[in-house]
Parts: C-alpha cells; sequence; structure tokens
C-alpha cells in the first residue's frame, strides 16, 4: 500500500470488523519476525503487522528516521487501512515498543490497549551488544551478523541461517537500507521517552513482555516500565532473549491472546 509517497508491506489477517491489533517490529526487522501469532490471533481480532519505512519490504526513502517520524507514519498508515475508526491495541517490540508507548503518550485517544515487548525508550546509552549490532549491519559481514543474532537469543541454535541471509541481503541491495538503520539506531538510542512522559500512560491497560535472557536491552529495563506505568500487567519469560515471541511463541501467543480478551 502506498502511503505519503511510500510503498508500504504489511500483512493482514481476520475480519475487519473485529478489534484492530497492529504489531510494531523492532531495529532492523520486519514483520516476518512475529511468525505465525498475527494469523493465531485473527480468530477473534483484525491483525495486521507491517514493515516500517526503512525496513522489510517497504520504501526505505532518505530521511531522518527520528521515533517521532515512526509515530506520524503508524497513524498515517492507520488512517490509509481504515483502522483509525476505532481504539486500536498497538504491540510493539524493541523500537516498535518505542513507538507504540509514544502513540499512547501522545496520540491516547487512538489506543485501546497496550503491549511492550523487550522495548527501548529507557537506555542512556546504546548496550555494548547493541553498539555490535550497529557494526554488523553496517559492515553487513555475515559473521558478525550471524555472532550477534546468537546473543540476542538465549539459545543460539536458534538462530536460523535463513533470517541472517535475509537481514544481509536487504542491506546490500535495497538503496537506503543501511541508512534507515543507522538513522534509527542513533535516533532511538540518543533520547529516553522519559518516567514521568511514561507516567501518563496510567490507566491504559498495559502489557508488558521480557525475555529473562536479554542482554541487548536487559531484563531490569521492564521493572522501569512497570514502576511507571502503574497497574501495568508484567511477564517474564524465561530461557527467552530480546525476541521472546520468537523462540517462545506458543507462551507468548497465549499471554497476548489472555490479555487481548
Amino acid at each position: 500500500m502506498n502511503v505519503n509517497g511510500d510503498n508500504i508491506r504489511y500483512k493482514e489477517f481476520g475480519e475487519r470488523e473485529n478489534r484492530h491489533i497492529l504489531f510494531i517490529h523492532g531495529l532492523g526487522s520486519s514483520s516476518d519476525r512475529w511468525l505465525d501469532i498475527p494469523e493465531a490471533l485473527s480468530r477473534y481480532h483484525h491483525a495486521i503487522a507491517l514493515d516500517l519505512p526503512g525496513f522489510g519490504g517497504s520504501d526505505a526513502p532518505q530521511m531522518e528516521y527520528t521515533i517521532n517520524r515512526f509515530r506520524e507514519f503508524v497513524l498515517d498508515f492507520m488512517r490509509a487501512l481504515a483502522i483509525d475508526d476505532d481504539k486500536i491495541t498497538l504491540i510493539g517490540h524493541s523500537l516498535g515498543g518505542y513507538i507504540a508507548a509514544e502513540i499512547a503518550i501522545q496520540n491516547r485517544n487512538c489506543v485501546n490497549k497496550l503491549v511492550l515487548i523487550d522495548s527501548s525508550g529507557m537506555l542512556k546509552k546504546p548496550t555494548a551488544l547493541l553498539e555490535e549490532y550497529l557494526d554488523a549491519a553496517t559492515s553487513a559481514s555475515p559473521d558478525k551478523v550471524k555472532r550477534v543474532f546468537e546473543q540476542l537469543a538465549a539459545q543460539k541454535w536458534r538462530v536460523l541461517p535463513i533470517v541472517v541471509e535475509m537481514f544481509i541481503k536487504r542491506l546490500k541491495e535495497v538503496p537506503g537500507a543501511k541508512h534507515a538503520f543507522e538513522s534509527a539506531y542513533r535516533n532511538s538510542t540518543s533520547a529516553q521517552i522519559g518516567l514521568d512522559r511514561l507516567k501518563q500512560i496510567e490507566g491504559l491497560p498495559t502489557l508488558i513482555i521480557w525475555g529473562r535472557n536479554d542482554t541487548l536491552i536487559p531484563v531490569e529495563h521492564s521493572r522501569l516500565f512497570k514502576q511507571a506505568i502503574q497497574n501495568a500487567y508484567l511477564e517474564i519469560i524465561e530461557d527467552a532473549g530480546h525476541a521472546p515471541f520468537v523462540e517462545k511463541p506458543a507462551i507468548v501467543c497465549e499471554i497476548l491472546r489472555e490479555f487481548l480478551t
């Protein structure tokens, strides 16, 4: 679909008359990373997973990839897909969590429920693994990317070679892909949401999910979000790293299903 002149790839499941769920992926990722969870939840919900501009199968325009730009894009995407007619549940992972939280703060009337999964937005500076991730992406080295992806998981054998290959393929073949990664990285790690601003989400049904073995954004950050967002639910997923929905899809899908219903 064309949004503001850019071609945006997305996946859609379920009936449009049902409540909407929008999945927002993390840095360097795409809608494919959610596996079959959106489809699994579409029995009772209208589920959409998009590729943010600069990532996945979407265009990568030359621009500054700021959190506010992403927030405005997601709102435009919702309008273009006509899913802004009712309150929506936002499910954001990592960078996507940062974006979802900003929408919940600045556009509260659009959001019915919020799910933050290993969310960024509270880092004072990049962690060592984040810096290694940037180096791997800018060099597009198979060995470096493989090493980083193995550290993102609780068990390195869970990293499929095809995931590494597709990540490198896009960086090398899509004009603007490296710039999008670097710009989004720089802008998302140089500023924080802030505890006071997070407190504005209070009262909005919120679920926080974190992988116990996350070394990119350590599990301690989940407590910061929980502390700021009163009455939020917190679920720690054992034996999972930065993307618990990839390593433990059945467990995370059931937690989401219970929260949504």
